[in-house]
């Protein structure tokens, strides 16, 4: 089953709906209407991409919906094209090529369904449209309102993280409410922090861990949509309210917004990781990541929630680098430092 994930948490725009200024509110109220129309059309049918895709292949379709809300839209650029026409195309073709080449090279994984799927994108979708989403078959991007948010293409980890979503679709499949869709939002967190991090060189200690860096304009006091070295503190605007997510368990209740709380309480288990990460040190994707990557592929069921990704987590450690290894130990103390007990 395909899931609707849209960049921007439910939580955000109704807060700039019901406090922003005139402009504010209609844009906010515009992309919301937009999204919930967006996810009431969905196709039972994918694109004809999973089909024409060729397996082993890198392969980019970029179209244009000209502030118009049709899908695709009008073909713009394809594999192989040295120049984009706008930085919209650029950032789409280029953080997509990079998402693909960041699962190829570090975990073998050919695109998005592991067949050769091609990655296909849609930017200028909706007028103003402040968000970007997988749709279980492509990628869309809206411009920002230009107020509060920025364009959607130029977050490297938020490219990556809804394409995770796709990779998340094909794999575990895990169901969008609750701490299963809270899991579901912390892998995409987590790889698309990763495929920053491995774009950037980093190692751990010089990363921000931060989901969505300079999404918003100078204009609201806010570094980014979330944080995984210290969740709560990503941005605190009149505007757009402040950061709700918790780091420890011991703050979480059952909730019915935002699908029982899948923006908001992943910022626990995206705390672990963070935390695991940091004890483990070096390039987060090649020892943790491939635990989690691993973990997501093959250990993780559709009501997978925090406890059992843990002790997957946990047991794949031990395959991977040894019983009591240091990797193993720092997961399980990352875990039990959020509250989440193996």
């Amino acid at each position: 089953m395909h899931t609707h994930c849209f960049a921007i948490p439910p939580y955000i725009l109704e807060h700039i709906a019901k406090k922003g200024t005139k402009k504010d509110q209609a844009a906010a109220l515009n992309t919301i209407s937009i999204s919930e129309q967006t996810r009431g059309r969905r196709e039972a049918l994918k694109h004809m991409s999973s089909l024409l895709a060729v397996s082993g292949k890198k392969e980019r379709i970029i179209y244009d919906a000209k502030h118009r809300r049709f899908l695709p839209g009008e073909l713009i650029m394809s594999e192989g094209q040295r120049k984009a026409p706008s930085v919209f195309a650029r950032e789409a073709y280029q953080y997509s090529g990079t998402t693909y080449d960041f699962y190829k090279e570090i975990f073998g994984r050919n695109s998005i369904d592991d067949q050769g799927m091609r990655l296909d994108s849609t930017v200028r979708y909706g007028y103003k449209y402040s968000n970007a989403f997988w749709n279980g078959s492509q990628m869309v991007y809206g411009d920002g309102d230009g107020r509060i948010f920025r364009r959607f293409t130029r977050a490297i980890d938020i490219v990556a993280h809804e394409l995770t979503h796709g990779v998340t679709d094909f794999e575990a499949s895990l169901v969008y409410q609750d701490l299963s869709g809270a899991l579901n939002e912390h892998m995409s967190d987590v790889f698309g922090s990763l495929v920053k991090q491995y774009h950037k060189k980093q190692k751990v200690d010089k990363a921000d861990w931060l989901i969505g860096k300079g999404m918003f304009t100078s204009k609201i006091n806010g570094d980014a949509i979330r944080s995984m070295k210290a969740p709560g503190t990503a941005y605190d605007d009149p505007r757009v309210g402040k950061d709700p997510q918790p780091s420890h368990m011991k703050d979480y209740k059952k909730i019915s917004e935002d699908n029982g709380g899948v923006h908001i309480y992943s910022g626990i288990a995206n705390h672990a990781f963070y935390l695991a990460a940091m004890d483990i040190g070096g390039c987060a994707w090649e020892k943790i990541g491939k635990v989690w990557y691993i973990t997501l592929r093959d250990k993780l069921r559709p009501t997978s929630d925090f406890k059992d990704a843990a002790k997957k987590t946990f047991d794949v450690a031990g395959e991977l680098f040894g019983i009591s290894s240091t990797e193993q130990i720092a997961i399980k103390r990352a875990w039990s430092d959020v509250g989440v007990k193996i």
